[in-house]
């Protein structure tokens, strides 16, 4: 996610590339938003979730022309290492200026990159092709400060993705068990509000059987921190399958129970007290700018990226309303569920056992591939923040201490909480906050002024940001800077009442 330049991987088509970022930024996060849509008021949630979808897509604009900055100075780097070594060569040899010419020809056309021979007609300094990580653009326009500050984030934000993670799997697990071996079978979506005292199964309580879910889980998953974990193709495909099988469902039950006359919901159309978890769920579910390296490095055709990517954002601004809009108006305020799938676990709602049990344990299934591959990330993170040129890290440090802090604190934090919706929205309000919009305002604000120094200001970076004028680069900044205060006051005041 945030390491140094990678393999740029097989190429595919701006359609194909369009759905792999659709399929990224489309996850955990979407299934906490009906209930932040319902506590904020739908105008309100409206109007707050098309203003950070707008951000998000400024954003993601930034980082691409960071990337492209990043390969014209990996481009120029090697220009100038290839005429240094030539200047060597005539000064050592004794052979014509014409046999020079004629071997450093043949030597260039022997060692291009198939890349460029594709590319041929395309001789822009400014092309993505290479796969520059977030880290590596850090290292390359931040200073130290700057660099330590990038992977504290990233850090942090991976380890808020973790708790997330190890708190979801099992909540969902207690939810379903609980509901058919309790005397409360089918009643998990009904509404009725139940506390971690209530009784389970015989002597267990509900919070004794999210415990006992959550120590599984991490025995099970834990171990994989440990050891080199990548998320196979075919993975991949059945997670994402899995997902919109889901979505889809859930989206389709909703329309029908509101067509029937059903519908329970009333949502009021604002309230403040809710905006706090909105903000942090919705920066969350808008979340892809650490992984648009691995996402348009590989696109054949990137002449219209951001077009693409605007478009991408429509798709996914309409999914959301809909998801949010048919549960705020299918579900009372008061019984939707931090993960919205649980709403589908009622016997009254879907009378197919089968489909009652995919939605409820959807989470288990598709989270459960995911922790090991951010436990290893984060992992790697944790140590390439402490690596020094030239250093190895002892045995012990580089098997044990890493994996440990980086699995122990998630799962301290889902010990103590399952408050799903705080979790999301803590984790999107800082980390999110600092990934989705302080970072990339800086990169860009950086890569254009080295750019200025390395090509002079005539150079015209082609996969520029349509919101190239710097106001806008101030804008994000200021607007960051003030969801850290708006957040963190609003936190303060709460528990102050409290």
């Amino acid at each position: 996610m945030a390491g140094g330049i990678t393999d740029t991987g097989e190429l595919y088509s701006p359609y194909v590339g369009l759905v792999y970022m659709f399929n990224l930024i489309v996850g955990t996060g979407a299934l906490t938003m009906p209930k932040a849509f319902a506590t904020a008021g739908w105008l309100v949630s409206l109007v707050l979730l098309m203003f950070l979808g707008f951000m998000s897509y400024m954003t993601t604009t930034f980082v691409v022309e960071a990337m492209a900055a990043a390969n014209a100075q990996l481009r120029w780097k090697r220009m100038e290492k290839r005429k240094e070594d030539d200047e060597d060569e005539d000064s050592s040899s004794g052979v014509s200026d014409s046999d020079v010419l004629l071997q450093d020809g043949y030597e260039r056309a022997e060692t291009r990159p198939i890349l460029s021979v594709q590319r041929r007609g395309s001789a822009n300094i400014f092309e993505i092709t290479e796969r520059v990580e977030m880290g590596q653009m850090a290292s390359m326009f931040f200073n130290k400060v700057g660099v330590n500050l990038f992977y504290f984030c990233i850090i942090i934000y991976l380890y808020g993705d973790l708790a997330i993670y190890a708190a979801a799997v099992p909540v969902s697990l207690m939810q379903v068990t609980c509901s058919v071996t309790g005397n409360h079978s089918c009643s998990v979506g009904d509404g009725t509000k139940y506390n971690d005292t209530d009784k389970c199964w015989g002597p267990i309580r509900r919070i004794d059987a999210y415990r006992l879910y959550l120590a599984a889980f991490t025995l099970l998953l834990g171990p994989f921190t440990f050891f080199n974990v990548q998320k196979t193709k075919y993975l991949q495909i059945m997670t994402s399958l899995m997902r919109w099988i889901a979505f889809i469902l859930m989206i389709i039950l909703a329309l029908i129970r509101i067509s029937r006359g059903q519908a329970e919901g009333h949502p009021s159309m604002a309230q403040l007290s809710g905006i706090r978890n909105l903000f942090g769920v919705c920066v969350y579910s808008f979340m892809c700018q650490h992984s648009l390296p691995s996402l348009i490095t590989p696109i054949s055709k990137k002449k219209h990226v951001n077009k693409l990517v605007l478009l991408d954002y429509i798709l996914i601004l309409a999914f959301y309303s809909l998801l949010s809009f048919t549960a705020i108006y299918c579900f009372r305020n008061d019984s939707l569920m931090d993960m919205y799938t649980l709403n589908f676990t009622n016997c009254e709602i879907i009378s197919v056992a089968f489909i009652r049990y995919f939605l409820g344990l959807f989470p288990v299934f598709t989270i459960s591939t995911n922790f090991p591959i951010i436990a290893v990330t984060l992992r790697n993170n944790w140590k390439t923040l402490f690596h020094r040129e030239g250093g190895t890290y002892p045995w012990v440090v580089d098997r044990i201490v890493f994996p440990a802090i980086t699995l122990i604190p998630p799962v301290l934090v889902a010990f103590c909480t399952h408050d799903l919706e705080s979790l999301v929205g803590i984790t999107g309000a800082y980390a999110g906050n600092g990934i989705q919009y302080l970072i990339p305002a800086f990169l860009a604000y950086c890569s254009r002024k080295d750019t200025q120094l390395v090509f002079g200001s005539g150079t015209v970076n082609k996969h520029l940001s349509p919101f190239r004028h710097s106001f806008w680069i101030v804008f994000v900044l200021i607007w960051g800077f003030s969801c850290f205060v708006f957040v963190t006051a609003n936190i303060v005041l709460s528990e102050s009442k409290l």
